[in-house]
């Protein structure tokens, strides 16, 4: 390999301003850092990323900060995964404290459902234009590739979740199609990703524990995007442990909708609701602890066959997939998202804009949205 082009201090810079300024759920932040990481800085070659991309989609949590985690491994090992993951998620996290020590103290955050209303269209035509991007950027003419995506789009358009089976069956066929198996010949170099589960000791406080084991859990098990860790969040701090009540769990969602970096970062402001700052910190840890460890112990086994043909041809075949499942990932959102024909208008506004003018930045576009929702909000109110 190459000596690399940049240093560890510019990739943790590089991660601080994604996680400042990098709005739009995963699939706009994995687009993000193809744009900027492999095409425009050159910093990462094309294959490392659709290695990381592939590992990120197998392993289980949040999808864009893993990718995050990979890429920093990929010249810098152990503390280059490590500061990139925690320069990625560190701004977010704060703002999401901030955002609840508000909520708690202002009694509910009802101008952010008038915010929300702009930004989360205009978030979808940033993720559509985002996964058009990546998919033809990777996927390029091979048709056995596309129709593994248009596969992986409709069941999760369909199903509504992504199928990790369907995915890993996506490598399988590309590799026997691309590069057949000689089982007479000496076995195929084995990939088996140790998958580790790290619960973080908490003493002291029965709450802190449960929010601990449960996040944990979060992190652990749940797989696709960090949108596909909602349902699962649902489930708990609602229904199980009753830490949010249904409203607040809906301005949950929405703050993490709003809020720049990882989408999962919300786990941090239903940390705070449930047991204040110590939760925030808690739930916070608990759920990237695994996906970091998910990330860099099978790492090095990707560095090392990542370039075997058979290798290469799964990982295509998962990345076709993972894209694949992406896209059907903006179609429900657009679908629960887009509810009327002003919502429709600024999502494609939004979607042409970036796609005429490729040097107008996101932050700019979503503040204009989120202007546009308020005004149209107090319009409404005022009829």
């Amino acid at each position: 390999m190459l000596p690399p082009s940049y240093t560890l201090q510019h990739l943790v810079i590089y991660f601080l301003k994604l996680g400042t300024w990098g709005f739009g759920g995963p699939v706009a932040l994995v687009g993000y850092m193809h744009r900027d990481l492999v095409e425009n800085k050159k910093w990462i070659a094309d294959d490392d990323y659709k290695e990381g991309l592939a590992l990120a989609q197998l392993a289980p949590g949040p999808l864009a900060a893993q990718l995050a985690i990979y890429t920093g491994y990929i010249h810098y090992r152990i503390l280059g995964a490590t500061l990139a993951g925690i320069a990625f998620v560190i701004p977010s996290f704060l703002m999401v404290l901030g955002i609840g020590y508000a909520y708690v103290h202002l009694g509910g955050l009802p101008w952010m459902q008038a915010i929300f209303y702009g930004v989360g269209a205009a978030v979808i035509g940033i993720i559509t234009i985002s996964s058009y991007k990546l998919a033809v950027k990777s996927i390029g003419k091979d048709y056995l590739l596309w129709g593994i995506f248009i596969v992986l789009a409709v069941t999760t358009f369909i199903t509504e979740e992504e199928n990790i089976w369907l995915i890993l069956a996506a490598g399988v066929v590309v590799w026997f199609v691309k590069v057949p198996p000689a089982f007479s010949r000496s076995s195929l170099p084995a990939i088996a990703p140790v998958l580790a589960q790290a619960a973080p000791v908490v003493s002291g406080n029965a709450k802190l524990l449960q929010v601990a084991w449960f996040f944990t859990k979060a992190g652990a098990f749940v797989f696709g995007s960090g949108l596909a860790i909602v349902p699962f969040l649902y489930g708990g701090v609602v229904k199980e442990y009753q830490w949010l009540n249904e409203q607040q769990f809906v301005d949950a969602v929405a703050v993490a909708m709003i809020t720049p970096g990882p989408v999962v970062i919300t786990v941090g402001f239903i940390g705070y609701l449930a047991a204040g700052f110590p939760g925030a910190c808690v739930a916070a840890l608990a759920t990237f602890l695994p996906c970091y460890l998910f990330t860099i112990l099978p790492a090095p086994y990707f560095k090392k066959y990542g370039k075997h043909p058979a290798i290469k041809a799964i990982v295509d075949g998962i990345t076709a997939a993972a894209i694949g499942a992406i896209a059907g990932a903006v179609l429900v959102l657009g679908k629960r998202t887009l509810t009327d024909i002003p919502s429709i208008i600024i999502m494609v506004t939004t979607a042409i804009v970036l796609f005429k003018f490729k040097k107008i930045q996101e932050p700019l576009v979503i503040a204009v949205a989120a202007g546009v929702g308020v005004l149209l909000r107090i319009i409404l109110l005022s009829i």
